[in-house]
C-alpha cells in the first residue's frame, strides 16, 4: 500500500501544495519562485526516492522566510501523514553524506516527539536567492511538523553550495532508511506500543 499524503496550506503570506509519496522512484515538480531552494528539494526527492509535487506562492517581495519556513512546515506535515501509524517502520535513520569538501551527519528518530539539533555555520549568508539562515528554519519547521527527532551536524565544509547540498541529501537518506519497512518488526518499534 502506497504511503501518499496531500497538504495545502494557505495564509496570507504563502499558499502552498505538496504531495509526498514516500514509496517513491524520486520524480519531482518544485516550484518555490527560489531556485536554489528548489534544486534542495529536487535533490531531497531524488537522493531518498520519494515522489515530490510542490507548488509555492510565497511574498517574496518580503523575503524568502516566509516561503522557506511554511514549506518545512507543509513537508513536515506531509511525511508525517505519509508514514500514517509508523508499523513495521525502522523509525530510526542516519546517513554521513561527502560532498566535495563538506560532510555532512544527520539523524533522524521518528519518535513523534519533535526535537531539533543544528550544528553548522555556513561561510556565507546567501547562495543563489535562498538566505542561508533559512536552511536552518527549514529543518526545524520540518522537524516539528512531522513529530521527529533531527540532529544535523556539518563535520566539514568551505563551500556553502555543497555543505547545504550535502544536508538535504543527508536527510533524504536517513529519512528514506527510517521509513524503510523491516519485516521482523511487528507492530511499531518501541517498548511504549505507540510512537506518537
Amino acid at each position: 500500500m502506497s504511503r501518499i499524503a496531500t497538504i495545502e496550506r494557505n495564509t496570507k503570506e504563502t499558499q502552498i501544495k505538496a504531495v509526498l509519496g514516500i514509496d517513491g522512484t524520486g520524480k519531482s515538480e518544485i516550484s518555490s519562485g527560489i531556485g536554489f531552494f528548489d534544486h534542495m528539494l529536487d535533490g531531497f526527492a531524488r537522493h531518498g526516492l520519494f515522489d515530490l509535487t510542490l507548488d509555492v506562492t510565497g511574498d517574496l517581495n518580503v523575503d524568502g522566510h516566509h516561503t522557506v519556513e511554511d514549506t518545512g512546515i507543509v513537508l513536515g506535515q506531509a511525511i508525517r501523514e505519509a508514514i500514517g501509524d509508523k508499523t513495521g517502520i525502522r523509525r530510526y535513520g542516519s546517513f554521513i553524506l561527502p560532498m566535495d569538501d563538506a560532510l555532512c551527519l544527520c539523524a533522524i528518530d521518528l519518535s513523534g516527539r519533535p526535537y531539533f539539533v543544528f550544528d553548522c555555520n555556513f561561510p556565507t549568508e546567501q547562495v543563489g536567492g535562498l538566505e542561508t539562515e533559512l536552511v536552518r528554519e527549514f529543518f526545524y519547521a520540518v522537524s516539528y511538523s512531522a513529530g521527529m527527532n533531527l540532529h544535523v551536524k556539518m563535520m566539514h565544509g568551505d563551500n556553502t553550495h555543497h555543505m547545504i547540498e550535502a544536508m538535504f541529501k543527508a536527510f533524504a537518506k536517513a529519512l528514506d532508511m527510517a521509513t524503510s519497512y523491516d519485516e521482523r518488526i511487528t507492530g511499531v518499534l518501541s517498548t511504549k506500543g505507540t510512537l506518537s
